[in-house]
């Protein structure tokens, strides 16, 4: 639901200040949800996408053939509004969450292994290894480690505002989280010390981690998106600022390292997908994910991006699966 009402607020105007990017257009696109979704994941290796459409609740799809491999939905012949998603690193589990609500799913079997209730409304989750724990985004001004398969909170992460983005170390020893309180913070998540942080201007939109743990992606809704190594807490690229109202206004939905950490994707509130070197910070490619109907004035999201053999995946608001190469 989150991600929904991020692209109504950004299709409901402020897009006027991006300007059109330029981008090439996708090799492939495939329809995922006909109407739309309100949230969507790619795995780590881009095997499988996990969505949450508008009219036939969750869905998991494997991405090479784009074949639809189990509806997910949290209560019998119901669609539920799928609020976020979320894998495990080695692809072996996903979860879906209502606003109140988590469920573990088994990807091989897509059977469910477990139902649980949330501390408050999920804004955001991610997995970690074997589909253990869930570190959840909430509303009410944490984040939580929580115990997906045995139920019950493990760490609390403590912010001053509502947490809405949250990623995982492949690892499961660091969480990176940003809050509406204009900051992303690093955490042990052996500890739940605070470990870094970095100041936006605006609400934190999106946070991602390399895969080597030395660099961390986080962006300001409207604001500033930088690369930031995560032992000095040092920006090292930033890859839009905002320094005075005349300049483009960028909002980032979307964001995930290559699995050598030397290269980022990135996708924006109004459909732009980038591809950078995260040494240089060089934008190598862009493109422009398919729009349903292209003269409309409302541009489609980046729900998620991700790495496959050879090409590269984008997820629209729209419902609509791209391949980019």
């Amino acid at each position: 639901m989150q991600h929904m009402l991020k692209t109504l607020l950004v299709t409901g105007g402020i897009l006027s200040l991006v300007g059109c990017e330029s981008g090439d257009a996708p090799s492939l696109w495939k329809e995922y949800a006909l109407t739309g979704a309100y949230t969507g994941t790619i795995s780590t290796q881009g095997t499988y996408s996990a969505i949450g459409s508008f009219n036939h609740g969750g869905s998991l799809w494997k991405t090479s053939n784009h074949e639809r491999l189990y509806n997910w939905n949290h209560r019998a012949k119901e669609f539920s509004i799928i609020a976020a998603t979320a894998f495990s690193p080695e692809e072996r589990y996903a979860a879906t969450a209502n606003q109140q609500d988590l469920v573990l799913w088994n990807l091989n079997t897509g059977a469910s292994e477990g139902f649980w209730s949330s501390p408050a409304e999920i804004m955001q989750m991610d997995l970690s290894p074997n589909g253990d724990f869930a570190l959840l985004g909430l509303a009410d001004h944490t984040a939580v480690y929580f115990d997906i398969k045995n139920g019950g909170v493990q760490r609390t992460f403590r912010h001053d505002a509502r947490v809405r983005s949250v990623d995982l170390s492949d690892d499961g020893t660091l969480a990176l989280t940003g809050s509406d309180a204009y900051k992303a913070k690093l955490w042990s998540v052996e500890t739940g010390e605070m470990l870094k942080e970095i100041s936006f201007n605006n609400v934190v939109d999106t946070v991602a981690l390399s895969p080597n743990t030395q660099w961390a992606f986080s962006a300001g809704s409207l604001d500033k998106a930088v690369i930031w190594d995560l032992n000095t807490a040092q920006e090292v690229h930033v890859l839009s600022n905002i320094k005075d109202f005349s300049q483009k206004r960028i909002s980032y939905l979307s964001a995930k390292f290559s699995a050598d950490s030397q290269q980022l994707l990135t996708g924006t509130a109004s459909g732009l997908v980038q591809l950078w070197n995260v040494n240089s910070g060089e934008e190598l490619r862009s493109w422009r994910i398919h729009r349903r109907d292209p003269y409309g004035p409302v541009h489609a999201g980046v729900y998620a991006v991700g790495f496959g053999q050879g090409k590269y995946y984008a997820l629209g608001s729209n419902g609509i699966m791209n391949e980019l190469k």
